[in-house]
């Protein structure tokens, strides 16, 4: 049967493309770093690889994802085909001395 090493490539070439991440734009630096606020954390390395943990009683996500891409404020990340859009309405800006940004509705502040 053919179909099955066609198949094994596919599957191949699908992971493999998984695994690359876009780098942080140096427009963008500033959302690099580990961010935390109520019930969320956020993560960015300049290499653009993201953490994400969001805890609400009853709905916990712990996510890895690779950078996508900015769009405006708001920046995209996922794996192969699934994206998610994190929708910054306040982009990074110092704030009494000390980060802050709001992602998903959530204020975090930039803890390095």
């Amino acid at each position: 049967m053919r179909i099955l090493p066609s198949l094994v490539l596919a599957a191949g070439l699908l992971s493999g493309s998984a695994a690359w991440a876009d780098p942080v734009p140096a427009d963008k630096m500033d959302y690099v770093g580990n961010w935390q606020g109520k019930d969320m954390q956020l993560s960015l390395s300049k290499e653009g690889k993201v953490e994400y943990k969001r805890g609400r009683p009853n709905d916990q996500v712990n996510l890895s994802i690779d950078l996508k891409g900015f769009k405006g404020n708001n920046f995209e990340a996922g794996v192969a085909f699934v994206r998610t859009t994190f929708v910054v309405s306040k982009p990074p800006h110092r704030e009494d001395g000390k980060w802050k940004m709001t992602v998903d509705g959530v204020e975090l502040t930039r803890a390095d």
